[in-house]
């Protein structure tokens, strides 16, 4: 885990589209200086602030943060659509911050991406321990998808190697340990892997009908 100095921080915040803030849009602005400067209170280097428009994913791509805070209060559905977007190719710990009562859509959140969800406002005296909270629970969700797309892939060189070893059966009268060993050392004398080679023989079976 990197520490809280070598972090790119981006800051999320709802879009202001009047010239003239009215008190809600004044409150959100200072919200979104209390929590900068929390977050630079307790070390993390935040490399910009960016509104949570149809744009994001672009300025994203281009900043390449380690992680995505966002400061939604009332607006916490429509800045998460961007903000999804913005990591769906490439994904980041996001933790969002809410001043909002309904929590009906937490669970959706979650569900998207979202690291963590702190509907209390902006706990500046405890914001490090949320943070990497927030790193640790992303930390452990990419190492189970990464098992679990290990998995996959296995089950499917699995599903191939026998088929391929079906065939060679078939086709040619072996039994199972002889068909194995047959791709085995195909695959050893051709310097690739087992699932490979079993492909290219089911391909040209394929191929030649």
């Amino acid at each position: 885990m990197n520490s809280a100095s070598n972090l790119k921080v981006v800051i999320v915040l709802p879009v202001t589209l009047s010239t003239e803030l009215d008190d809600d849009e004044v409150a959100e602005v200072e919200r979104t200086r209390i929590l900068r400067l929390a977050l630079l209170e307790a070390g993390y280097n935040v490399v910009a602030t960016l509104p949570g428009d149809a744009f994001l994913p672009e300025r994203i791509a281009q900043i390449q943060p380690d992680m995505i805070v966002v400061d939604a209060e009332s607006q916490g559905r429509d800045i998460l659509e961007h903000v999804v977007i913005a990591t769906r190719d490439e994904r980041r710990p996001i933790v969002l911050f809410s001043d909002e009562k309904d929590t009906s859509h937490v669970r959706r959140a979650i569900a998207a991406g979202v690291s963590a969800y702190v509907v209390a406002g902006i706990p500046s005296e405890s914001i490090k321990p949320v943070i990497e909270v927030a790193l640790a629970r992303f930390e452990h969700e990419e190492k189970l998808r990464a098992e679990l797309a290990d998995a996959r892939t296995q089950l499917e060189e699995r599903k191939i190697i026998d088929r391929a070893k079906g065939l060679l059966m078939a086709r040619q009268g072996l039994t199972e340990p002889e068909a194995y060993a047959r791709l085995r050392k195909a695959a050893m004398d051709k310097g690739v892997r087992l699932s490979e080679i079993a492909q290219r023989l089911i391909d040209a079976a394929d191929l030649l009908g």
